[in-house]
């Protein structure tokens, strides 16, 4: 069996692929917008653990420092 294809069908069909198109763009664009929502987060998340690792290092640091300076006054 053959099917001919003539213009009505042929329209039908780019209006059934278009449509399917316009679809896949909305998904993805979607789907970028809930992926750049989630590294919104995780930056600021990041940003957040390295004030904290900056903040407690310098917090060892100055602790260090000041055993040592106690060290050496007691050395004097």
């Amino acid at each position: 069996m053959r099917s001919t294809w003539t213009d009505s069908r042929l329209d039908d069909f780019k209006t059934s692929v278009d449509a399917r198109f316009d679809d896949l763009a909305h998904r993805m664009d979607a789907g970028f917008a809930r992926v750049d929502g989630e590294l919104r987060d995780i930056r600021s998340e990041l940003g957040a653990l390295q004030r904290t690792v900056i903040q407690v290092g310098g917090g060892v640091a100055g602790a260090i420092l000041v055993g040592f300076l106690g060290l050496i006054a007691t050395q004097i």
